[in-house]
């Protein structure tokens, strides 16, 4: 790994750090536009949607979350929401109906069966390695309609592959 990398992932590194330390958790957004390590274009070379996921909530106890195709201010204004409860003492379950205040969809969280193959960030902060990651929910949310991704005639299934059958 050349400096400039090596300096990137230390100054990340302690960001992250800093972030779990003052509030609970850190948002790591994946895809779209968003880019920060050097020689980055900015460009997406993927045709997966972009994602969001929690590094911290695995040290309260509590599996870290995943929320698939969503634009970065909804993603953060969701996992702060849920990372606040669990804060709290809320403990997400799979299978559960979660609503919110600011937010007109609904979620359940599902297990990610491969969560070493998604949550990069949350395993090199706790130096696990991807075969012994860290557990992960999936927050599964509904459309417009109030449809869930595995009931038929879902809006948007491309945004929101089912558990699983997602890769980073």
């Amino acid at each position: 790994m050349d400096a400039a990398i090596r300096a990137f992932y230390d100054q990340h590194d302690a960001h992250i750090t800093d972030a779990v330390r003052r509030y609970g958790w850190f948002i790591q957004y994946v895809g779209g536009e968003v880019c920060a390590t050097p020689g980055c274009s900015g460009e997406s070379d993927s045709d997966e949607p972009p994602f969001a996921y929690t590094v911290g909530l695995f040290g309260l106890r509590h599996p870290e979350l995943l929320i698939v195709g969503v634009p970065p201010t909804t993603a953060v204004g969701v996992l702060n929401d849920l990372g606040g409860r669990i804060l709290a003492g809320a403990t997400l379950l799979p299978g559960e109906l979660l609503t919110f205040d600011e937010w007109p969809h609904r979620i359940i969280p599902e297990t990610v069966p491969n969560p070493g193959e998604i949550v990069f960030e949350s395993n090199r902060f706790y130096d696990r390695s991807d075969d012994h990651s860290v557990p992960v929910l999936q927050l599964s949310y509904d459309d417009t309609e109030g449809r869930f991704p595995w009931e038929d005639g879902y809006a948007a299934p491309r945004l929101q592959p089912r558990p699983g059958t997602f890769r980073a």
